[in-house]
């Protein structure tokens, strides 16, 4: 295999930065099957509301296929203006409460797997990565009446026992992100990833309510503060407009009492726990488990602190 790292470009004015080291990772790549345009979402969210510097990139030329996924060009009348070339970047993001993590983003290669993880696997070492957090979704029969399911995998138990709502043993296709997180697991680093289940009749479209669990589940898995707020208003307009449509159509009606049937008798509510809360205690409402969000980091701050002041 050709040197993995010669498809990285560094940032040599931050790779040396110390507070670069031993950072969390949060993984959200573009694939084939990001219904409800999840990482798209949580992209946009994360670099346009907090502090961010590029680390490093990846040459997308080697790992994009551009027959299959067209880039966009800009035509003036008479001349093009804008290329908007395919990327793959990694960030040193700073959350609401000053903790810096870092975040892979972009489009998922369609190319050399094998050498694009090993590049990263590469970068983890060399950065000290503690925790890798992915996210992904994937449409399924399920209805938009209930909680965000979600079906978690890694190699930290602490991470996924009483999370998942479907955790099925069979062949499913592969992304980029799943052979990523097998080559960490095998270079001994610790890393978690969550897959989300999206309405399919509404994977085609922009879905806020699976972003803000997207952010929820990174969040409490690496102790950040994440931002939420625009992604849960939009949420609120699109449950609107779900409901009118679903309203208007006799249809839609069956179908999602059928998905929440469904969901009801393999889902119960009994057998969650938040990653928030103790297995004893009731899992939230989304207000109830921001909140809980909030104050368990705030808590997760002032301890920082008070070491801080003991040493």
């Amino acid at each position: 295999m050709l040197d993995p790292l010669s498809l990285v470009r560094l940032n040599e004015a931050v790779i040396d930065d110390p507070r670069l080291q031993g950072l969390g990772m949060v993984v959200s790549l573009a694939g084939h099957a990001d219904a409800g345009h999840v990482s798209q979402q949580v992209r946009r969210e994360l670099l346009g509301g907090l502090e961010s510097e590029l680390v490093a990139s990846f040459d997308a030329d080697q790992l994009v296929n551009y027959r299959e996924r067209r880039p966009h060009v800009s035509l003036a009348a008479d001349h093009f203006t804008e290329y908007v070339a395919p990327a793959i970047e990694l960030y040193r993001l700073t959350d609401g409460l000053g903790t810096d993590f870092l975040f892979l983003t972009g489009s998922e290669p369609d190319l050399q797997w094998e050498r694009f993880a090993a590049a990263v696997v590469l970068l983890a070492r060399g950065l000290n990565i503690r925790l890798t957090a992915g996210i992904g979704a994937a449409p399924l029969p399920v209805p938009h009446t209930r909680r965000i399911g979600v079906t978690v995998h890694g190699n930290r138990q602490d991470l996924r026992d009483g999370i998942s709502t479907w955790n099925p043993s069979a062949e499913i296709p592969a992304a980029a992100a799943y052979l990523l997180e097998m080559r960490l697991d095998e270079d001994g680093r610790d890393v978690v990833g969550y897959d989300l289940h999206i309405p399919h009749y509404l994977a085609d479209s922009e879905y806020p309510q699976a972003a803000v669990a997207a952010l929820e589940f990174l969040g409490a898995a690496l102790s950040l503060g994440l931002p939420t707020d625009q992604l849960r208003e939009a949420a609120r307009k699109v449950e609107g407009q779900i409901a009118q449509q679903v309203a208007e159509t006799p249809e839609i009606q069956r179908m999602v009492s059928s998905f929440e049937q469904r969901f009801d008798a393999h889902v119960p509510d009994s057998e969650m726990r938040s990653l928030l809360l103790p297995p004893d205690e009731d899992i939230p409402d989304g207000d109830d488990l921001a909140s809980a969000a909030e104050a368990f980091l705030s808590s997760q701050a002032a301890r920082g602190s008070s070491d801080e002041g003991g040493q």
